[in-house]
């Protein structure tokens, strides 16, 4: 089943057609805008970028477990020119 951000409501996100910006919130300060296309990605500022970084550096963020081979077993399958980070109607 492919859940758009349109009809998703637990993605925070809201746009009713393609043409029309996505507005998303900031995952750092939550403030809501057009993030995914501005220069800072997904976060609303340089500010909130480095907070982030930030939070990584001190080791307030981190990996669950080690990545293993099977975790990239469904991607194999995925042949090339197709871009696992684009949601699948974006290959319409």
């Amino acid at each position: 089943m492919n859940v758009s951000p349109d009809n998703n409501p637990s993605s925070g996100a809201t746009g009713s057609d393609r043409g029309a910006p996505l507005i998303v919130a900031c995952p750092r300060c939550r403030k809501r805008g057009p993030w995914l296309e501005g220069r800072w990605k997904p976060f609303c500022s340089e500010r909130c970028s480095l907070i982030d970084l930030g939070h990584w550096f001190d080791g307030n963020y981190r990996i669950s477990e080690p990545l293993r081979p099977d975790h990239f077993a469904e991607f194999e399958e995925l042949g090339d020119g197709v871009d696992p980070d684009q949601p699948d109607d974006a290959l319409d």
